[in-house]
């Protein structure tokens, strides 16, 4: 075959080559519809190396050659796709309901045995009615008014994040995370830590516990903010969202906990879905900027920070080539040439090289025996991927209020109660998984799991509840 006029060949075939590497990486549905679309048009873009001609005076063979009658057929392109989309849906989900279910198992573990987060005695500044009145109606309105002023420091706080992003203010946003992360590693692990040895009973000194703790703080520090094993980088997330869920279980006075579960789910609903929604326009953002969202502030079953290539890609990666079986004659007339003068490029191949490149290139057969090709295929070496692979993320505020609503159930020693909040928040979380992946779009994950879990405490505490125990008043067992 000549080696000229062949460039926009090389060009598509290293692309074909690339697209299939790509998808055999990155099974998702995107890649899926790009497969279909490639098996569609494979037809069309099948790609001619010529025509043989025959010296016998025979006529063209035909360019390619029928596939072997033994190849295995391949199956359909929708159900490749629906297989994948199975696969992809069921491991997300399964990604999610462990990091969820450790959260709250170490909120209503912490709850059941530590008696310093079931006492009310200091309330938080921004819940100024601490319900102290015996009426039920007062309750309720205090329970309200501190839900009220609690949502709009959360939506004055999210939309001066909004606003540092929009201005690319990262220096500020940053210094914003490390210093609450800092409070969280530090100060708070630091109470929990002390509460939790005191209620357990063991002992231990300060220089041990200040080692422990200054360990404990910098290594979050370090695998949060920075970089480092993915499965410690979840860890010191599951255990930050716990410890925040904590904080307002003790805090928050006991109507305005349910008051603040309620109220959130439905800013967060609006945050979300809404054309001008803080969380809408953050997530929109960060997608035309191709950037991630903050480490600090999302759960990702995947690498938050990018990985470097740490080799390039060569000329003649991703190249088919099309050689003779014996080809030895020609690369010795190749080498002949090139001892001659001037490297073998005089007058004569270019008149030759410009001949050719006018008239239909073919190959001759001399004589009548099938000349014998084989197809070299050159596959580069596998890149380390340059994006954030995909995977599911989760805010951390969604871990922190569905250990709120467990932890809360939890403080009032009716397991029952606490399973049915469980399940309810995992039933949410199913249905909340299956609209994404109808609609294909930001969906906020709070409504539908909240919502859930208040009805199956409210139902079980008033319900379920008061028949279990009429049945164990009369000793009957079911």
């Amino acid at each position: 075959m000549s080696d000229t006029g062949s460039e926009s060949e090389e060009a598509t075939e290293r692309t074909a080559l690339m697209d299939g590497h790509i998808a055999e990486a990155r099974p998702d549905r995107e890649i899926a519809e790009r497969i279909a679309r490639k098996k569609k048009t494979k037809s069309d873009s099948q790609r001619t190396y010529g025509s043989v001609e025959r010296s016998d005076g025979g006529g063209p063979s035909g360019p390619s050659r029928s596939a072997p009658s033994g190849s295995n057929p391949q199956p359909p392109v929708e159900a490749q796709i629906e297989e994948l989309e199975l696969k992809y849906g069921a491991r997300h989900v399964i990604k999610l309901f462990v990091p969820v279910t450790l959260c709250m198992l170490v909120v209503v573990a912490t709850i059941s045995t530590v008696s310093f987060y079931s006492v009310k005695d200091v309330y938080l500044a921004y819940t100024p009615f601490h319900e102290e009145s015996p009426h039920a109606v007062t309750k309720v309105w205090n329970a309200l008014a501190n839900s009220m002023i609690l949502l709009c420091v959360i939506a004055l706080m999210t939309v001066l994040l909004i606003v540092l992003y929009k201005k690319r203010c990262y220096k500020i946003i940053h210094g914003w995370l490390i210093l609450s992360s800092l409070m969280l590693l530090f100060l708070f692990s630091y109470l929990y830590i002390e509460e939790a040895l005191r209620a357990y009973n063991i002992p231990m000194d300060y220089i041990t516990l200040a080692f422990v703790m200054w360990n404990f703080g910098v290594m979050g520090m370090i695998v949060i903010h920075w970089k480092g094993p993915l499965r410690l980088q979840q860890a010191y997330l599951i255990f930050i969202a716990a410890l925040m869920a904590l904080v307002f279980i003790k805090y928050l006075p006991e109507w305005t906990t349910w008051a603040v579960l309620a109220v959130i789910s439905i800013w967060d609903l609006v945050a979300v879905l809404t054309p001008k929604g803080p969380l809408r326009i953050l997530v929109e953002t960060a997608q035309e900027r191709n950037e991630p969202i903050f480490p600090a502030l999302i759960y990702s079953s995947t690498v938050m920070y990018c990985l470097a290539a740490t080799t390039t890609a060569t000329a003649g990666e991703g190249e088919r080539e099309l050689r003779p079986l014996n080809s030895h004659g020609t690369e010795a007339r190749q080498e002949g040439a090139q001892a001659a003068g001037d490297g073998g490029f005089d007058a004569a191949w270019e008149a030759r090289r410009e001949a050719d490149a006018r008239q239909p290139r073919r190959m001759r057969v001399e004589g009548t025996a099938p000349a014998q090709y084989t197809t070299r295929i050159e596959r580069p070496p596998p890149q380390p991927e340059l994006e954030e692979e995909k995977g599911v993320k989760l805010g951390l505020g969604d871990f922190i209020f569905y250990s709120v609503l467990v932890g809360k159930a939890s403080s009032y020693g009716d397991w029952n109660t606490t399973l049915a909040c469980f399940v309810a928040i995992l039933i949410g979380l199913c249905l909340t998984l299956l609209l994404l992946a109808i609609l294909k779009k930001a969906l906020p994950a709070l409504p539908i799991s909240i919502t859930f879990g208040l009805i199956f405490y409210f139902a079980t505490r008033g319900i379920v509840k008061p028949f279990a125990d009429a049945l164990a008043a009369e000793q009957v067992f079911i």
